[in-house]
This record gives structure tokens, C-alpha cells and sequence, in this order.
């Protein structure tokens, strides 16, 4: 084919923005981290075009329900962005996406991801796929399958944005959930390690009022804003796995009867401890059990920020909540405190009416469900 000395130069995928050697260095430099979360159960390896999982040992249940959930960690990513620093984004992924399904009593098997960027760098891609890597050997699930999609033009060449996907299973007579919960249950609360991975967009928009930037170091927290806000969401699926289960896979059982469990993602504390009690039942949470870390009160403080607001938007310290039976306590605070979570009661189950003072959350999220009446006041 001749070219005339006008016409236009050929149009080539390269030319348009996409680079696929990029891709596959960035596949190369991922291989050994994604091998790491392998299970016996994964058949092939990366590369293929569908993750292949044996379930073979489903035989085993008498009635086998998949769990699946997806989600991605919001607009933490611009943090990550801006300080150039990508591995713990991977981190938040997999925590969003497996503790909700150990909500229901179920096993994490594999996990799948997909990130959209402006440009393929390689060392960058590799990054959040190391930390989705070692979150998913954290909690116990392969990484099974994953996509990263260039998209010239939409995003800008330092942007990106990850989502991710998980499986597991639980057997049916197993499920936890709302059906279980009993007047005169307790709430056991589970520490988060920090903001997790829901309320950036209000996080962003105090800092950005007030001035603060991401490189300023706070003494009141022991390092940067920036180092702050990306500290990793705290997965939780081996730990409530390990509660719920009593120790019996270890061959003793020490009496821990888990009802349901909360996950506390956006929307705060009672909205979603509210969608896992049943319609007739109230939960009092005490506020005054625990103190939330410094980060809480500072966002509350940069921002003037009503606490009602923050209360709805932040977990304030507390990521998981498992109602248990109340002859369970004592033996459910000491599995968590010996796998190094900090744990605590957190206030109790029973029917309304029995305390007039407080704000009541109920039907959150959809569910038609429980009430959650906040009592007390904390420190923020």
C-alpha cells in the first residue's frame, strides 16, 4: 500500500493510547503474588480465560448455598493516586467484598478483580494486585481471575479505579442472619483498624476546607494524613469464621453460638446492624463502651462536622458486630482477643420499648427489619 505525502498517518491501537506489552509486563510482574493465594482447589493458572475452581468438595454438604458479593473501595483510590503509593487499595478490595459475605456464615473461596485505567503501568498494576493478593492469603480465598482494561481518554493517564468480586459457601442449616437473633442477645463489637473504605468523599471534602494536606504530619494520630487515610480496611473473614465455628474444626468447642453478624460499611454502625435483626427486636448500643480513634474526631473536628452526620457516614472504630447468645460472651471475647482483634460488648438485643432515650435507626438499607436505639455519648 502507497502512501500519498497527505494523507493521514495509519491509525494503530498503540496510537489511540492502549499499550498491550504494558499488559503483559504488568501480568509477568503480578504472577508470583497471585500465586501465593492459590488453594487446592484452583485448576490452571493465570492467564486463562476463565479462573477454574474444583468444588468438588461441596459433595461434602448436605445442602451447599454460594455466597457471592461485589464491590469496589470508592473514592479512596484518589488518596492512593496522589500519594503514588498502591498496594493497600488491593487491601480495602478484598475487605469489602469477603466480610460481607462471612456475614452470612460463609467461607470466602475465590475472588475475582477488575481494574480500569488511564495508562498500563505495570509496577502500578502489580502493586494493587499484591495487596488484593496478600488480602486473599488474610483471609483464606484464592485469587482466581482478574482484568485490567486500559481506557485511554475516559480516565487520565494516573488514574484508576478497582472492583472485585468473591465466592464462597456456607451450608444451608448454617446461614446466619436475622431468624436466629433472640431477646436478651449480646452485641460484640470488632475493631476497625481505622476509616476502612467508606466516607472518603466527606473525608476529602473536611481536608479541602480545611487546608490540610495529605504530606502533614499530626501528632495526635502518629504520622501523616495521608498514611492515615490509607490505612488497610481490616479483614475480618478468618476471625468471624473462627468465632462462628466455636473452635470445633480445631476439635474442641468452646460454646460460642453466633446469632448474626454485621459488617459496618456505609451508612455507619446502625444502619447496618439494624438489616440483621428481625422486625420486633431492638438493639441498644452503647456508645460510651468504646472510644474511637483519633482520625474520627479530627475529620469531626477539621469539619465541624454534626456528629449525627458522621455517625451515618463513618464505622467510628467498629467494623464487625457479632450477636451472640449471652452465655456466649465471655468465650467469644476470648477467641477474638486471642487472634489479637480487639473486641467488646457493645450493648444488647431485646424488645422495644425498654429505653425511651437515644436515636432510633430502623428499615435501613431496604430491610425491613430491627430497630437500633444509640445510647450515650462518646468522645469525639
Amino acid at each position: 500500500m502507497t502512501t500519498r505525502p497527505n494523507d493521514p498517518e495509519p491509525v494503530t491501537y498503540a496510537g489511540a493510547g492502549v499499550d498491550t506489552e504494558a499488559g503483559d509486563r504488568a501480568v509477568e510482574l503480578m504472577k508470583a503474588w497471585v500465586a501465593k493465594t492459590r488453594r487446592p482447589e484452583v485448576v490452571g493458572g493465570i492467564g486463562g480465560f476463565a479462573g477454574l475452581f474444583d468444588v468438588s468438595a461441596l459433595k461434602t454438604y448436605k445442602r451447599p448455598l454460594l455466597a457471592t458479593s461485589t464491590d469496589g473501595v470508592g473514592t479512596k483510590v484518589q488518596i492512593a493516586q496522589r500519594l503514588d503509593i498502591h498496594d493497600t487499595i488491593g487491601f480495602d478490595l478484598v475487605g469489602m467484598v469477603v466480610d460481607d459475605i462471612v456475614v452470612a456464615g460463609a467461607e470466602p473461596l475465590f475472588m475475582t478483580d477488575y481494574i480500569a485505567c488511564g495508562s498500563v503501568v505495570p509496577e502500578r498494576i502489580a502493586a494493587v494486585v499484591r495487596g488484593i493478593a496478600e488480602a486473599c492469603v488474610v483471609a483464606g480465598c484464592a485469587l482466581a481471575g482478574g482484568e485490567t482494561a486500559e481506557h485511554p481518554g475516559l480516565l487520565d493517564p494516573d488514574e484508576y479505579d478497582v472492583a472485585g468480586a468473591v465466592t464462597g459457601v456456607v451450608e444451608a442449616d448454617d446461614v446466619l442472619g436475622p431468624e436466629r437473633v433472640r431477646d436478651g442477645d449480646v452485641l460484640v463489637a470488632m475493631a476497625s483498624s481505622g476509616l476502612h473504605s467508606n466516607g472518603y468523599s466527606l473525608v476529602r471534602r473536611v481536608l479541602e476546607v480545611s487546608g490540610w494536606g495529605l504530606e502533614r504530619h499530626v501528632d495526635e494520630l502518629g504520622r501523616t494524613v495521608g498514611e492515615e487515610l490509607l490505612e488497610p480496611t481490616r479483614v475480618y473473614a478468618q476471625d468471624v469464621l473462627d468465632l462462628v465455628r466455636g473452635g470445633r474444626a480445631g476439635g474442641r468447642d468452646d460454646g460460642v453460638d453466633v446469632h448474626a453478624v454485621s459488617h459496618v460499611t456505609g451508612g455507619g454502625l446502625a444502619a447496618n446492624l439494624a438489616r440483621v435483626l428481625p422486625r420486633g427486636l431492638e438493639a441498644v448500643v452503647d456508645r460510651a463502651s468504646w472510644t474511637p480513634a483519633p482520625v474520627f474526631g479530627l475529620v469531626r473536628r477539621l469539619g465541624q462536622v454534626p456528629v449525627d452526620d458522621l455517625e451515618r457516614t463513618l464505622n467510628l472504630g467498629v467494623g464487625m458486630v457479632a450477636v451472640v447468645a449471652p452465655q456466649s460472651v465471655d468465650a467469644a471475647l476470648a477467641r477474638l482477643q486471642a487472634r489479637g482483634l480487639p473486641a467488646w460488648v457493645l450493648g444488647t438485643v431485646g424488645a422495644p420499648g425498654a429505653r425511651s432515650d437515644g436515636d432510633v435507626t430502623q428499615g435501613a438499607k431496604g430491610v425491613d427489619g430491627g430497630a437500633v436505639r444509640m445510647v450515650g455519648s462518646q468522645p469525639l
